[in-house]
């Protein structure tokens, strides 16, 4: 009875780190340098925003204002980016501040 515990003990934990591994790898996450790279080489976008996520989080927009191509990342602490939104039609503007009424 305690070899059959152990056993399935054993089994639930690998199936938890196969789960875990799993959905670290279907948040499209990858070294930072690596996504700007290929975000840079395949797309041709480059950053146009930044912004924070919170205390520990960076938020960055990349696109290209030759295909119109966009790419919303985030950067997590440990360095991993991981890739939130993607999409065409990006074009800049620059309007100016509204002032408060």
């Amino acid at each position: 009875m305690k070899a059959v515990l152990f056993k399935m003990t054993i089994g639930l934990g690998i199936m938890v780190l196969a789960t875990q591994q799993l959905m670290a790898q279907s948040r499209n996450c990858a070294p930072r340098e690596g996504v700007i790279e290929r975000l840079t080489q395949t797309y041709g976008e480059t950053r146009q925003s930044i912004g924070l996520v919170g205390q520990d989080a960076m938020m960055e927009m990349f696109a290209s204002t030759r295909t119109g191509s966009w790419t919303i990342t985030v950067t997590l602490p440990d360095g991993m980016t991981c890739l939130v939104a993607s999409g065409q039609g990006y074009k800049p503007i620059a309007d100016a501040p509204k002032p408060n009424v």
